[in-house]
Order: C-alpha cells, then sequence, then structure tokens
C-alpha cells in the first residue's frame, strides 16, 4: 500500500531521462538549507532558487495564529515554489532551497493538527497535484536530516521572533513529518546528510565534508 507521500509524488511527470537538471535542499526549519545552497552555487557553479520567505506577507503572522493563516501562507508558497521550479527546469544547473517536491509537508501537518481545516486542505491537495503533473523528479534531492533538539538550538540562534516564539512541539511535529516524507520519497536519488555534529557554514572541514558528498553523487549519477 502507497503511502499519503507516495501517491501525491505518483503525479510527477515521468520521461526516458533522468528528470530535471536539478539539485533540491530539504529538511525542517533551521537545518541550514539556505547556507548549502549558497555553498553549491559557490563551490559548483549552480543558479540558485532561494525560498521565497523574504517579502512574505503572511509568514510572521502565521505563527501567531496558525488557524487563521495556514491556508493562504500554503497556497502562497506552493504558487511560489511552481513558479521558481518552472524556471529552475529551463537552466541545466539549478539548485533550490526547499521546492514543490515537499510543500506538501506542510500542508499535511497542519491538517492533521487541525490547524488546516479538510475542505481547505483538499482544496490545497487539488492544487499541489494539478502542478506536480507539470513538473518531473529532481536529478538529486539532498535531505538534511536533523534532531529536533539541535534544529531548535540553530533556530533559537538565528534569532527570528516569530520562530523562537513558536512552540517546541511544532517542531517535533515537523521533524516527524520530515522524516516519514523521506522514508516514502522515491522520486529521484536521495542524498542524506546527518547534521547534527556538522557547521558547514563556519567549519572549513565540514564544509569539505558535505559538498565532496554531493559531488560523490553526482558523479555517480553523471550529472
Amino acid at each position: 500500500m502507497k503511502s499519503f507521500y507516495q501517491d501525491c509524488l505518483k503525479r510527477l511527470k515521468r520521461t526516458e531521462g533522468d528528470g530535471w537538471k536539478m539539485i533540491t535542499i530539504d529538511g525542517v526549519v533551521g537545518v541550514g538549507k539556505t547556507t548549502l545552497m549558497d555553498i553549491v552555487v559557490n563551490e559548483l557553479g549552480y543558479t540558485p532558487f532561494e525560498e521565497p520567505v523574504v517579502n512574505n506577507p503572511i509568514l510572521d503572522r502565521f505563527y501567531y495564529d496558525r488557524e487563521r493563516y495556514s491556508f493562504p501562507l500554503q497556497v502562497f508558497f506552493l504558487n511560489e515554489r511552481f513558479k521558481h521550479i518552472k524556471n529552475a527546469s529551463k537552466l541545466n544547473k539549478a539548485v533550490l532551497d526547499r521546492s514543490i517536491y515537499g510543500d506538501v509537508i506542510f500542508a499535511k501537518m497542519l491538517k492533521d493538527n487541525g490547524e488546516m481545516s479538510e475542505e481547505e486542505f483538499n482544496i490545497y491537495l487539488d492544487l499541489f497535484k494539478n502542478m506536480i503533473e507539470h513538473c518531473e523528479p529532481p536529478a538529486l534531492m539532498i535531505y538534511l536530516e536533523i534532531s529536533t533538539d539541535e534544529a531548535i538550538r540553530r533556530i533559537n540562534k538565528r534569532g527570528r521572533s516569530y520562530e523562537v516564539d513558536t512552540e517546541d512541539a511544532y517542531w517535533e511535529r515537523l521533524n516527524k513529518e520530515y522524516r516519514e516524507y523521506f522514508e516514502a520519497y522515491d522520486a529521484s536519488p536521495v542524498l542524506k546528510i546527518n547534521v547534527d555534529q556538522l557547521d558547514f557554514e563556519n567549519n572549513p572541514s565540514d564544509r569539505e565534508y558535505v559538498i565532496t558528498q554531493i559531488k560523490k553523487e553526482l558523479d555517480v549519477l553523471n550529472v
């Protein structure tokens, strides 16, 4: 029996090739996705597509009133990520900080927690499935795995007030949902890197370790 996530992703457009020539980076809030994207850009010459959190009119309000803003926020993200991946698909070397493939993680969690209604979730899911039919799998999905405690430590260090004020249970649920998603994800090759003990932003040896793992995977995939 296919999981919920496998059912969502089965609508991905499959071709005789290896999918779109892009890298997508995913993981919970605070895990270092944007930092790793910047490293991939600088080290490997990829074109970046950053997660649309800047100039997002809803994000900060969402954390203080999730029932009110969960649906419009998810539709906003879904639409922006669809725009990004359409533009990225036209390039030979693109890297995305989060992407449409994993957008459904947040919507499902909010619905399961009663912060998005069934009616809203069904509308969102129809949109997601309609959009994903026009997408091919990425060449490589990078999953930055982290413990919830370490993610919270990094969130607090970053200091965005709307994230710091969010209860720890929210991050625990999100991390659990991410683990379930990547246990089910089979749309493309996945490079899983546990970053609990890594600081690739400030530690050159950690940065070299991570970029070496990515290069090895890309060589194997001939990307």
